[in-house]
């Protein structure tokens, strides 16, 4: 390549990384654990939050409201994409992704002085909502811009590695979000922290907020969008040249299918549906629960960079394609291993007692209910909702022709049927469950921590073996992404083109992977079958990418480019 823009590209993979570099992915990978941060607090805190803000409502309609608002984030992240990835790609990369670190920073801390709805009435649910969705803007266009800004002063050969400090950070701002709330909430105290301690993890987002824009600020821009800037080969256009041509657009299309979309599940199964089976699924209490899934995320935590590292030698589809053809063929023995382990009396139950609803199939809801806003009053919906409810395994058979849906019932063992329309159901229900030899809510073989080092013990210790292969895989599929969705498109229009497909690929595909699984649990009766979301979508990128997606490594992004059929250029710089 040419040698008239010298200080425009990073030194040679074979040189150490520079201070300015070092520089680079600091600040980016703090502003962007920052930005995580800030997200997770609000999941964390949702009910807390909908007490506050959502009061005037009974507490089943104040969940729904909050958990509407929380879904908000995610729903308005590819929008955020489009938005500031055209200006990343027409302005510049460094001043998007300040600006995007100041709106998240901003509304987290405004949330934590917002006043609630005793105070403002209907005003502060309306705010609420709209901090909320700023903070989902402001995530869509900061990933971006923080893999394009790193993967722009990595050198050839060491794109995968530099890139990988800022994948650790989703994982690193869950687990700081954790960490906060377990010390602010053991500081206060249960009653405190429920009034008012959950405003402090908000507003210290101030000094994380301060720390990360000062770093900002003292960067320089990008070196690959400098040598466009200089060379006047920018995009006047980015939306429409990205997504509005066919040569590029499909690319963007491929990139969901053949790589973010089966990342996003892998990513979403390993961290987030853990926790939720753990605790919902399994019944081991929320402390247990974090503590268990914080020490699965300190230890896989290093492999973002092995497995980044990694790619830069062997290619980024081979480990990201390989941890997601892993994840297909080991969720099942790997979940149901978490069973036997984390509640030893409620997998014996599973095996041994039969449990049946009679019932009218026809007349059975698919119970998808993302946001929480739906309402399943059938019969048949009522039974199923209590037994996927209190993790039991069951099957379905048909009442005889012409019987009413009255008289859906459960039957356990063999037993008499307790009738679904009952008014005393749920109890009979318990009581019955109880007495076949399903564990109560007491259960003593459920896993229990005494404190976060009581891990050397048979039962923890196999428990975080299992979530640490979990975050394993996520390790594979996340660690090298952002290197091969920065490879795929060309400097002009990379921003844009790269955000939009990770972020309708980790938000909506990833984002809806509890809903949708328990939906499929509930269904079934089976609670594995919720699997088969991850396990499908993992699979089918597999094939896509294997088939589609070319191998990236060796792209020269500092070199001429056209459009991403362009020839690879595998000629490395030398400074």
């Amino acid at each position: 390549m040419s040698t008239a823009y010298p200080s425009a590209v990073p030194a040679a993979r074979n040189q150490p990384m520079t201070r300015e570099e070092r520089k680079v992915i600091l600040g980016s990978s703090l502003g962007t654990v920052f930005e995580w941060y800030d997200f997770y607090l609000y999941g964390s805190l949702a009910g807390l939050i909908g007490a506050h803000f959502f009061s005037q409502y009974p507490e089943g309609t104040r969940n729904i409201f909050a958990l509407l608002t929380f879904a908000a984030g995610f729903l308005v992240r590819p929008f955020g994409a489009l938005v500031f990835g055209r200006i990343g790609d027409l302005v510049g990369r460094k001043y998007t992704f300040l600006v995007t670190i100041v709106i998240m920073g901003a509304s987290t801390f405004i949330v934590g002085l917002l006043p609630g709805s005793e105070s403002i009435g209907i005003l502060a649910p309306i705010l609420l909502i709209l901090l909320r969705c700023l903070q989902g803007l402001a995530l869509g266009g900061e990933y971006g811009g923080a893999a394009t800004y790193v993967a722009e002063h990595a050198p050839n050969g060491r794109r995968g590695f530099y890139t990988s400090f800022i994948q650790i950070t989703a994982t690193a701002g869950l687990f700081l979000s954790l960490l906060v709330i377990l010390g602010v909430r053991s500081y206060t105290g249960e009653a405190e922290f429920a009034a008012w301690g959950w405003r402090i993890p908000f507003l210290v987002s101030i000094v994380l907020l301060a720390i990360s824009v000062w770093i900002r600020s003292t960067l320089n821009e990008s070196p690959a969008f400098r040598k466009m800037k200089e060379e006047g080969t920018g995009s006047k256009a980015p939306l429409s040249e990205a997504f509005g041509q066919w040569r590029n657009a499909k690319w963007a299309l491929l990139a969901l299918l053949g790589l973010t979309m089966g990342q996003a599940v892998v990513w979403y199964s390993g961290q987030f549906y853990a926790l939720f089976f753990l605790g919902s699924i399994l019944k081991v209490d929320g402390p247990t629960t974090n503590l268990l899934i914080a020490w699965s995320l300190l230890l896989g935590c290093p492999f973002f960079v092995v497995f980044g590292w990694l790619s830069d030698k062997i290619g980024r589809k081979p480990i990201i394609l390989g941890g997601c053809l892993l994840a297909a063929l080991t969720y099942f023995p790997l979940f149901k291993l978490l069973t036997a382990e984390a509640n030893p009396a409620l997998y014996q139950a599973q095996q041994t007692i039969p449990v049946v609803v009679l019932t009218n199939p026809a007349n059975c809801s698919f119970q998808f209910n993302p946001v929480g806003t739906a309402r399943f009053t059938q019969p048949c919906d009522i039974a199923k909702a209590a037994l996927s409810s209190r993790s039991v395994v069951h099957s379905v058979e048909a009442l005889p022709a012409g019987a009413p849906d009255s008289d859906t019932a459960v039957r356990i063992a063999g037993g008499a049927p307790i009738r679904a329309a009952d008014p005393a159901f749920a109890a009979q229900l318990t009581a019955g469950l109880t007495a076949a030899g399903y564990p109560a809510a007491s259960n003593p073989t459920v896993v229990k921590m005494a404190g976060p080092f009581d891990i050397f013990r048979e039962q923890p210790a196999v428990i975080i073996g299992v979530l640490f292969v979990l975050v394993l895989y996520v390790t594979m599929v996340y660690g090298p992404i952002a290197a091969a969705l920065v490879e795929l498109f060309p400097t002009r229009i990379r921003y844009t083109s790269m955000s939009l497909p990770y972020h309708i690929g980790n938000g909506w595909f990833g984002g809806l992977l509890p809903a949708t699984s328990l939906a499929m649990i509930a269904q079934t009766g089976d609670i594995y079958y919720g699997l088969w979301y991850p396990i499908v979508i993992a699979a089918a990128t597999v094939v896509i990418g294997a088939i589609f997606i070319p191998e990236t490594k060796d792209r020269d992004i500092f070199a001429a480019e056209g459009t991403p059929d362009a020839p690879v250029n595998t000629a490395s710089y030398r400074a």
